[in-house]
């Protein structure tokens, strides 16, 4: 119930913030942020319908094939998520909002920060809405080894190069494209933290001196795996760690003082979740 009680706070936060964000900002800008809102914003260019009507359209046939080939669950969700989206876009937000008349870039930059705040939310609430996110899905289920990645930004990019025909302007795609990576931004901020750790794979023959100078001189500690080398066929030990961005530093100055001939593989890592870092508890939500 506290679950579930919080995900509906943070589902109704979101559509709402998301519904604000399109109508007082995106709208005006006349651009096209890719996914379904973007189509429906230049349908609405074009025909004047409503915003939120245009997206439950154009979401119904991909609801239907997501029915029949992708998780019954997902699918209500999304359908609930998207059915709400429209009817707070339209009869709520879009009759008492008024529209922001200032600068186009501005509306653009704080138009995509606004929306993603308002996706996070709602991604956050176990939800989606729509669009790109069920054709991403669609695409992984029928080519499970196709670049779904590179599929979608080409879905994106098809839309904001229509845009500067729709709109008749160049910079509608040139905002189109700042609104897009502003947003993403603001998504991961809110999903993941401004946080960013690093995760590191030592290969080394000292996995003791070097965890118990981690545990020392970082308050952080590892673990240690045993493996063999794949060419010399020795018995070696790999030592798992994750730190903040800030303490790299200095977790590789101990690897190099006690194990020269160590072998290190070094990524970054967008959420980590456990004592010392985040609480696992946040898990549960998404």
């Amino acid at each position: 119930m506290k679950h579930s009680v919080k995900n509906f706070v943070l589902l109704a936060a979101g559509i709402l913030i998301y519904s604000f964000g399109t109508q007082f900002f995106i709208v005006p800008a006349e651009i096209a942020p890719g996914g379904a809102i973007g189509i429906a914003l230049m349908l609405n260019h074009v025909f004047h319908l409503p915003v939120g009507a245009l997206v439950l359209v154009i979401n119904l046939p991909l609801l239907v094939l997501s029915w029949f080939w992708l998780s019954r669950r997902f699918t209500v969700h999304t359908a609930l998520a998207t059915v709400l989206v429209s009817v707070v876009l339209d009869y709520v937000i879009a009759p008492a909002c008024p529209v922001y008349q200032g600068d186009r870039l501005m509306a653009s930059a704080y138009g995509g920060i606004v929306v993603g705040i308002g996706m996070a939310l709602i991604f956050l609430a176990g939800y989606t809405t729509g669009g790109t996110d069920i054709a991403g899905y669609l695409l992984q289920k029928k080519l499970p080894h196709f670049s779904i990645g590179r599929a979608l930004m080409t879905i994106e990019g098809v839309i904001l190069f229509l845009s500067i025909f729709v709109f008749q302007d160049i910079n509608a795609g040139l905002f189109g494209l700042l609104s897009v990576y502003v947003q993403t931004r603001a998504i991961d901020m809110v999903l993941y933290g401004k946080d960013t750790n690093t995760q590191a794979a030592i290969v080394t023959a000292e996995p003791e001196l070097i965890s118990k100078r981690i545990i020392a001189e970082l308050d952080r500690t590892a673990t240690i795996l045993k493996g063999r080398g794949a060419y010399s066929g020795r018995e070696t030990s790999v030592l798992l760690c994750v730190v903040r961005k800030s303490e790299y530093s200095r977790l590789k100055r101990i690897i190099s003082e006690c194990d020269r001939t160590a072998f290190v593989m070094v990524s970054e890592s967008s959420e980590v979740l456990g004592l010392g870092f985040k609480d696992l508890e946040f898990s549960e939500v998404a």
